[in-house]
């Protein structure tokens, strides 16, 4: 929620403005005078200060430099009954977001108020998509996938907490950013955090915020994560990463719907849908006492399971056509897998889940010397590859027939199914490759092409 400091050293006209302002469904808190508003700024953060320029002891002027200097992402507003131009423009030089001459319409001073609220907005949504710029494309066809889909779309019109479980590169911040975008904070902002990519001691001010003077380089009050997502989601990457003792807190601000931020005092109330996501297994993780058991079942109120791609092997058509779209917009050419290269994509595991498949398909694009992509493009682990299956159930005759005929098409594929070239490049002539071929009953077209 938006948070208000009111400051005016008149009482009626304090107390007219408080007023409307919290009739507005805004949370406004009033200061008397400038020394009483240091105490609010000391102890809260607040979105906006509104506040009159002559007051006795510390003026508006000095607030403002005040703010500027410690808290530089809250907006002022600065109000007056003796202003002039020269004012004004003294004003706005010294940070002030705009300048209201006394007296004015209430309703004029509410609509800068929502336009200062939706700039603010605007500025957090913006410093998200430039820290992360990731598709926002969930991509496939399998039965796992669109039940993947459903489950999604079920759970993102509530404000539960979701754990995202699955192997590194399945996809997990894609489907966290499927629920926001989804649900009814989709015009809020959506953070995202790596527990795992920070030091200790810099997560929790990462976190949590802090205020100035909490430890040696924190110079300025510095909103968190938390309080940046306010009425949003919030993603928290490698969550199984967190530190304990960052763990406590968590829980606390899950529980309490409130923080502290490091060298703080006062809480701070908070409105954050979290959703967690981890590539290990945070039950194990609970058994070995490095991730504390009542925030596990705090965090997975609806856990959601992405399947690793080896299990979902008939998205990969799918996925490699979306990925070599991708790649072509800069080459003036479109990309395409021949028939034998996307065999061998799917006979692979990819370990490295989606994201192995994206770098191997990238790597083709670059290497690759036409449109078409051949074995020959594909890394030697893929291009080579042999299901751990076939190996144990095969004969030695058999794994042998399998690599010799693995190796022509590797050939042919190489030199555009140049028979003669091939046969020079397997070190056998023109006419034991033919027999080969038909020994192997390999496609038809194959045979019957002229070289």
């Amino acid at each position: 929620m938006t948070r208000i400091l009111l400051v005016e050293d008149d009482i009626i006209m304090r107390v007219t403005l408080f007023d409307r302002i919290k009739n507005n469904g805004w949370h406004v808190e009033e200061a008397k005078n400038g020394k009483e508003a240091l105490t609010f700024l000391e102890n809260q953060h607040y979105h906006i200060v509104i506040s009159d320029i002559r007051m006795p002891g510390l003026n508006g002027i000095k607030l403002l430099e005040h703010i500027k200097k410690t808290s530089p992402e809250t907006d002022v507003i600065l109000m007056t009954a003796y202003g002039n131009v020269d004012n004004a423009v003294e004003c706005l030089k010294k940070g002030a977001v705009d300048y209201m001459l006394k007296p004015f319409d209430m309703d004029d001073l509410i609509i800068r108020i929502n336009r200062l609220v939706q700039l603010q907005t605007f500025r957090i949504k913006c410093a998200s998509l430039a820290e992360h710029q990731p598709s926002n494309k969930i991509i496939g066809e399998s039965l796992l996938h669109q039940d993947l889909l459903h489950l999604i779309a079920k759970i993102a019109v509530t404000n539960s907490t979701v754990l995202v479980n699955g192997e590194s590169g399945t996809g997990k911040e894609l489907v966290a950013g499927a629920i926001h975008r989804l649900s009814n904070r989709s015009n809020n902002p959506y953070i995202r955090i790596n527990c795992g990519a920070l030091p200790d001691h810099l997560i929790e001010s990462e976190l949590f915020g802090h205020e100035k003077g909490a430890f040696t380089d924190a110079h300025a009050r510095k909103a968190g994560k938390f309080e940046l997502a306010d009425n949003g989601t919030l993603l928290l990457d490698e969550i199984g990463d967190l530190p304990l003792p960052l763990q406590v807190k968590l829980l606390r601000v899950l529980q309490e719907k409130e923080l502290e931020r490091l060298g703080g005092t006062k809480p701070i109330q908070v409105d954050v849908r979290i959703i967690c996501a981890t590539a290990k297994d945070l039950k194990k993780e609970v058994k070995e006492g490095r991730f504390r058991e009542d925030l596990y079942y705090r965090l997975q109120v609806i856990p959601i399971d992405i399947p690793p791609l080896r299990k979902r092997k008939d998205d990969i058509p799918i996925l490699s056509e979306h990925f070599l779209e991708e790649f072509s917009r800069g080459h003036n050419f479109a990309f395409y897998l021949s028939e034998t290269a996307m065999q061998c994509l799917k006979r692979y595991d990819f370990p490295g889940n989606i994201r192995e498949l994206r770098n191997v398909l990238e790597r083709a694009t670059v290497l690759a010397s036409s449109p078409t992509i051949n074995i020959s493009d594909l890394p030697a682990d893929i291009s080579g590859f042999l299901p751990a299956t076939d190996i144990e159930t095969c004969t030695l005759a058999e794994a042998v027939s399998r690599a010799e005929r693995a190796c022509i098409m590797q050939a042919l594929e190489q030199t555009s199914h140049n028979k003669t070239e091939a046969a020079k490049i397997l070190g056998i002539s023109r006419k034991n490759l033919w027999e080969k071929l038909k020994l192997y009953e390999t496609d038809t077209m194959l045979l019957f092409q002229q070289t």
